[in-house]
């Protein structure tokens, strides 16, 4: 079973930057497809990113493409995701995901992944 533990949430101001970090653990877990979700107070879940288990293909929501970086480390086998020109609306709950299918934007985009992680805050000041 895949476990996945976040961490790096925090307070920033709007504008500032701000890196999550997912390691993932378990069985056949570094074959997994990894990513980002969030979702705010009152909010639906929005997707954010996501990264094949090789990291060879990344895929973003529109809402943070040109802000946000997902990458991987392999040897790791720990996902991260640099958050840069953040801005209030930005504040969130951030989840890490992970899944062992054959990696999409269409599955990821809908949610469609089989382990989660705790979430993390992120809260941005403005």
């Amino acid at each position: 079973q895949v476990q996945l533990a976040e961490s790096g949430g925090g307070l920033v101001q709007a504008g500032g930057s701000l890196r999550l970090s997912c390691a993932a653990s378990g069985r056949s877990s570094s074959s997994h497809g990894m990513g980002w979700f969030r979702q705010a107070p009152g909010k639906e879940r929005e997707f954010v990113a996501a990264i094949s288990w090789s990291g060879g293909t990344t895929f973003y929501g529109d809402s943070v493409k040109g802000r946000f970086s997902i990458s991987r480390d392999t040897a790791k086998n720990t996902a991260y995701l640099r958050m840069n020109s953040l801005k209030p609306e930005d504040t969130a709950v951030y989840y890490c995901a992970a899944d062992p299918g054959y990696f999409n934007n269409y599955t990821w985009s809908l949610g469609y992944v089989g382990v989660w992680g705790q979430g993390t805050l992120v809260t941005v000041s403005s």
